[in-house]
């Protein structure tokens, strides 16, 4: 509880600073633009009110996210961050919209603008702001795993680089007479568009279940595997209610001589090392039970897997178990195989071929996670 609190207000902080600064920026640079007749200015301004917006947002969401579970909610409500990052990608493809628009109708109708010395100095000091804004922003993002905030960090890096060019248009425009507003508009226009389209598109995927970071995964399956009687971890399902929150099951195999007792301590050992180490809640413990008896099922073992290494498509042999003449084994199948049923057979049908007197159960599993 006391590291959600810490995220929450780090989330909270980081976004009132944008805010804050967001807001004085806008305002700065919505009547240097109204003053000086710059329709890049004036957009400019509008994508900083756009970002403010953006962070009050990403605030609102972030407390939502912080209710406790109750039980409509009983994992929780941190899923809300997904949908108020959401919010804040179709904020920011509106403006880019909005923004190209206007910017269009600027070259077909182009109005001269006229700079003084105070506006640049405002313009520069602006795009200096911004980057050190959103230097400060992605960076506490990046801490506590805020995809809202790194959005927002990123954009204010980008909004640096355009004001950048608002500046260099702006020295043009006063030194020259050289008039290119309109088409550094549109610059900015589509920047801030294709920022929107990766936003929604990284949101949506986390809206719909993406794997789990391999490093997360290969974590847990490496701190179940310290215990000398886990013989392997299999079938391991990340589920994600949120940033940094992980509900998992999975399967490990131990020895056969094992007893409910044995293996019930384990269980809840595992479960506590888990959640100690990688902050991962380790929901349910499937058992596969490995030969200890039978010294013969191990050479089979070998040769079932060397038998599936020449199946393109499997990619894993786990919860292998001999009893009699009856075998049963899991294969892990690759998501890129057209026919999936079809593997599973032809793996039985050699199986078979290779042990005739021997009958297969092989069960078909999926490659949930690295």
């Amino acid at each position: 509880m006391a590291m959600h609190n810490e995220r929450e207000t780090t989330i909270i902080r980081a976004s009132a600073i944008g805010i804050l600064a967001n807001l004085v920026l806008a305002a700065f640079k919505a009547f240097i633009g109204l003053a000086t007749g710059s329709i890049a200015v004036i957009l400019d301004a509008v994508n900083n009110l756009s970002d403010a917006m953006s962070s009050v947002t990403t605030i609102i969401g972030t407390r939502l996210a912080g209710k406790a579970p109750d039980k409509k909610h009983p994992f929780g409500y941190g899923r809300i961050e997904y949908l108020s990052a959401t919010i804040v990608a179709v904020i920011v493809l509106y403006s880019g919209i909005t923004s190209a628009v206007e910017s269009v109708k600027k070259i077909f109708h182009p109005e001269a603008a006229t700079y003084t010395d105070i506006s640049l100095l405002i313009i520069a000091v602006a795009v200096l702001v911004k980057l050190l804004l959103g230097t400060y922003v992605q960076h506490q993002g990046k801490k506590v795993n805020s995809d809202s905030l790194v959005a927002s960090g990123a954009d204010a890096k980008f909004d640096a680089i355009l004001s950048l060019s608002v500046f260099v248009c702006a020295l043009l425009s006063r030194f020259t007479g050289l008039s290119l507003e309109a088409y550094v508009g549109v610059l900015i226009a589509a920047m801030i568009i294709k920022s929107g389209i990766e936003m929604i598109g990284k949101t949506t995927g986390e809206m719909l279940g993406e794997r789990a970071p391999g490093e997360l995964s290969k974590g847990v399956k490496a701190v179940l595997e310290e215990d000398d009687h886990v013989r392997g971890a299999y079938d391991l399902v990340l589920n994600n209610y949120g940033p940094d929150q992980y509900i998992a099951s999975v399967h490990i195999e131990v020895p056969d001589t094992m007893t409910a007792c044995e293996i019930d301590d384990l269980s809840l050992k595992l479960s506590r090392d888990v959640y100690q180490k990688c902050h991962v809640i380790l929901a349910a413990i499937g058992i596969y039970a490995s030969n200890t008896a039978n010294p013969a099922s191990k050479a089979m073992r070998i040769a079932v897997e060397a038998l599936a290494k020449k199946v393109d498509g499997i990619l894993q042999v786990h919860g292998f178990h001999v009893s009699g003449k009856q075998v049963k084994f899991d294969v892990v199948v690759d998501y890129a195989a057209k026919d999936k049923d079809a593997l599973v057979a032809h793996m039985k049908e050699l199986c078979r071929k290779k042990w005739p007197d021997y009958s297969f159960q092989i069960n078909q599993d999926f490659d949930f996670s690295d």
